[in-house]
């Protein structure tokens, strides 16, 4: 089997399929490489695939007139996501994809996918779950944006990446830029939240990483949020 069909086995959508119907689907993938920062697809283009990404990461950005930008989500190896005209005929993108590292993807269209799908009821409900996840992810960001401050916002998203690191420390890789992107705020407010923290003795903030130094008290702030 080649490298989409084995993909296809581990999935939790594509695994319910009939084995004919996934090999169908292995056979017709097309795979697109991505270097890091390359544009998958434009906001606002109308692109009726479903992808399965099999190596690196896509960040999922939604940008206002003003050019301030939104991290929607980051897809890892392993997840998938799909265009609305996917399902809705012409629907325009509600976002831009964007390789956040160099990427392999596998790509399939809405002709290909329709009958499949009609086919195989199971993998059917599982997406329509998977739907219902993103839904709702997307229900707490909008949430945490109109009733959250801003440094509630960015005390959640560090407290995240020092999990992730399982360390005190975590370098500086993510830029004030990317920081407002995924909290939806400026550089210039995320970089004074930051040393409020470090006032309040939080965080110590050096030329190289972010070190936590009261735990206890940046999950406070998350937990008033």
């Amino acid at each position: 089997m080649n490298e989409p069909g084995c993909l296809l086995k581990r999935n939790c959508v594509f695994s319910w399929l009939a084995e004919s119907d996934m090999d169908l689907m292995a056979r017709q993938a097309t795979t697109r490489q991505y270097a890091k920062n390359e544009t998958v697809i434009f906001y606002g283009d109308v692109w009726p695939y479903l992808l399965l990404i099999e190596s690196g990461s896509v960040d999922a950005v939604k940008e206002s007139g003003e050019g301030r930008s939104l991290m929607v989500n980051t897809f890892l190896a392993g997840d998938l996501f799909w265009g609305l005209a996917f399902f809705q005929e012409d629907a325009l993108m509600p976002v831009t994809l964007e390789a956040r590292e160099a990427s392999r993807l596998h790509l399939w269209s809405r002709e290909t996918m329709e009958p499949i799908l009609a086919r195989n009821g199971r993998a059917g409900w599982e997406l329509c779950r998977l739907m219902a996840g993103r839904m709702q992810r997307a229900s707490d960001i909008l949430e945490g944006l109109a009733f959250q401050p801003v440094a509630e916002r960015l005390a959640r998203l560090l407290l995240d990446h020092f999990e992730q690191a399982g360390d005190a420390a975590i370098s500086r890789r993510l830029t004030l830029d990317e920081m407002a992107a995924r909290i939806g705020s400026t550089r210039e407010m995320v970089c004074r939240a930051l040393y409020g923290f470090s006032d309040k003795k939080l965080i110590e903030v050096t030329r190289a990483e972010f070190v936590l130094t009261d735990r206890k008290g940046l999950a406070q702030l998350v937990a008033r949020a």
